[in-house]
């Protein structure tokens, strides 16, 4: 396990200042995680926000919302599991 942080986004754009809390606090080896209404941060025209950090997006929620072209790697609800298992802690930024 890694001492790194889950950063578990389900939020979605009508809620900017979320995000930009979430950005504000990782650090090196972090990873992000979209899921419900925060997939919609995937899309292609709001996914720059990100810069460096490349966001997991929890695909069944993605399919759900119709969202198709992602920038972000489309996880299974398995995937899920493993992530929160490989990081010593997870955040929930709702």
């Amino acid at each position: 396990m890694s001492e790194s942080t889950l950063h578990i986004l389900n939020r979605g754009p009508n809620q900017p200042q979320l995000l930009q809390h979430l950005l504000d606090a990782l650090s090196e080896g972090d990873e992000i995680l979209l899921i419900e209404d925060g997939v919609y941060w995937a899309s292609e025209h709001l996914a720059k926000r990100f810069q460096s950090f490349r966001p997991k997006v929890l695909g069944a929620d993605a399919e759900a919302r119709g969202l198709k072209a992602l920038c972000g790697e489309k996880i299974t609800d398995a995937d899920f599991v493993d992530l929160c298992v490989q990081h010593q802690r997870s955040v929930s930024w709702c």
